[in-house]
């Protein structure tokens, strides 16, 4: 067997650079640590492109699909990435408007009633025969006034200069850095979308020069798989949830619960999250209306129970189940591992990435069986 020397070469070079990496591991990972932070505007942009793209693809195939005038084919593009765009923040303005003035109320009711809690908690405490005899305890509960003890203690939160200003510093940088990442994602995704057929046929010509034929076509195919689970399970999941919370504000409404649009838009956004995020939603819920209604708040997690059930044996496998392909057991081992992985993040994107090598596999195995 003859042994060229470009193969000596790559093995050489490729035992080098193992040899690097293990010996430098903590340096190695300090630079991808470095570069993936310095990288998360761009892959933030990404993100937002591929989400926004699913939007725009939808608007050019029906914004004048017949028409060969020049002017509709010049204006398609921006059209339908402004359409796109300001669809995605209708959908943010209308969770915040829906959310925010709830909770604000919410917040100020809780704010208004803990003192009453506390005193009630006090008074029953001192009535039991448990502490009937504690002359001790009765003297320490019956003699503070909740409502003035909570002013003090936010005062002496609110006058501990020093904490408060690195507190007030440490949340100012955090939210800056988030909304300039923010910022320059969404110019990053404006960029990528407005040039998205120029970037995709220079994408081609690399592939076509740089790899060779088997190659390129194995990568082409990793990546239309994956884009297809991608889009299936961002589109299934968005409808499956808006179905979800629409059905749930309906419910709550019916019943008079509290809280019915908030809560519905709020267990809509969570259900995003597979298996556990509608879960997540109502025990928020279940706690706002606990502020109003013990027995309410009781009945409200029934009420959500019964719904996740009729949803998730008579809509998901509708709207998301088959689009995905992917069965139960594997997207309960997914969630788990991605959150445990990456938190809410990793739970969103391991049920399509499972998903995509689960059908690659699945292809794979009946071909080598067919052959």
């Amino acid at each position: 067997m003859k042994i060229e020397w470009k193969t000596c070469l790559r093995v050489g070079v490729s035992a080098f650079l193992l040899f690097l990496c293990i010996h430098y591991w903590d340096t190695f990972s300090n630079l991808v640590t470095l570069l993936v932070g310095a990288a998360g505007p761009l892959i933030t942009g990404c993100a937002m492109a591929y989400v926004v793209n699913i939007l725009m693809s939808f608007y050019e195939r029906h914004y004048f699909p017949a028409s060969k005038s020049p002017a509709a084919a010049r204006s398609r593009r921006p059209v339908c990435l402004l359409c796109a765009l300001l669809t995605v923040a209708g959908i943010v303005a209308l969770l915040l408007w829906l959310v925010l003035p709830e909770l604000a109320a919410c917040i100020r009711l809780i704010v208004s009633e803990v003192p009453g809690a506390l005193t009630a908690v006090a008074n029953w405490l001192m009535q039991t025969e448990l502490f009937a005899d504690s002359q001790w305890l009765t003297d320490l509960l019956g003699d503070i006034n909740w409502r003035e003890t909570l002013s003090k203690v936010i005062d002496v939160l609110l006058s501990g200069i020093g904490g408060t200003v690195t507190l007030a510093a440490n949340v100012f940088t955090s939210v800056f850095s988030a909304a300039v990442n923010v910022v320059l994602g969404l110019i990053f995704a404006v960029y990528l979308l407005a040039g998205r057929d120029r970037l995709r046929s220079q994408l081609e010509r690399l592939s076509r020069q740089y790899l060779r034929p088997s190659w390129a076509g194995k990568l082409r195919y990793v990546l239309s798989t994956l884009n297809s689970c991608f889009h299936s399970y961002i589109v299934g999941q968005c409808t499956e949830a808006v179905i979800l919370g629409v059905l749930c504000t309906i419910g709550m409404a019916i019943f008079g619960f509290p809280y019915a649009g908030m809560i519905g838009a709020l267990v809509g956004a969570m259900a995003l999250i597979p298996i556990a995020g509608a879960y997540v939603g109502g025990g928020v819920g279940f706690l706002l209306i606990l502020t109003v209604s013990p027995l309410q708040a009781v009945l409200f997690v029934v009420y959500l129970i019964i719904l996740q059930q009729l949803e998730g044996n008579l809509i998901y496998p509708r709207v998301v189940g088959g689009s995905i392909g992917l069965p139960g057991i594997w997207v309960l081992a997914a969630v788990t591992l991605g959150g445990g992985v990456a938190g809410i993040t990793g739970m969103l994107i391991a049920v399509p990435l499972t998903a995509a090598l689960y059908r690659m596999l699945k292809n794979d195995l009946h071909r080598r069986e067919a052959a």
